[in-house]
């Protein structure tokens, strides 16, 4: 890796957003707000069914978290017994069931979700609209193709 292409000033910006964002416990302030005491996991699973927008199979949550299966079926029993996700039958295949939030499940997944997107709006603000557009494609793109890759 050559200097000039960018990508050694990278790494060390990463790890300082994390950082940044891990010292100031936004997961932790955004779970907080939604009134449930959740595991980063539980909450995780949630945002991803609230993302995904229609039931899924444990193993399509897995692998949008990127994790194996066992975590996930345990983490579901969890949010099951709490009442934040139900079983509902694949209306492809009566064998399996998908999983998908209740009422509750979907609202703490969308006050988390509101109060991470509230604590990034306040702080690029002030950015021009253009900025923050380029942002959000190239954070996307960059964040598909780590995943594309990962998963090669």
């Amino acid at each position: 890796m050559t200097r000039d292409d960018g990508l050694l000033e990278i790494l060390p910006r990463l790890s300082q957003l994390s950082a940044a964002i891990s010292r100031g416990r936004l997961a932790q302030q955004a779970t907080d707000a939604t009134g449930l005491n959740l595991d980063r996991p539980g909450m995780t699973i949630l945002i991803t069914l609230a993302n995904a927008g229609t039931p899924l199979r444990v193993g399509e949550i897995a692998e949008r978290m990127q994790v194996v299966g066992p975590h996930v079926t345990r983490q579901v029993q969890a949010l099951e017994q709490r009442g934040l996700v139900q079983r509902v039958a694949d209306p492809t295949d009566k064998r399996v069931s998908l999983i998908e939030p209740t009422p509750t499940g979907t609202e703490a997944a969308q006050t988390y979700m509101t109060t991470v997107l509230g604590w990034f709006r306040e702080v690029i603000a002030d950015w021009p609209t253009q900025d923050r557009t380029n942002l959000g494609r190239l954070l996307g793109k960059l964040a598909d193709d780590v995943t594309t890759r990962l998963t090669q």
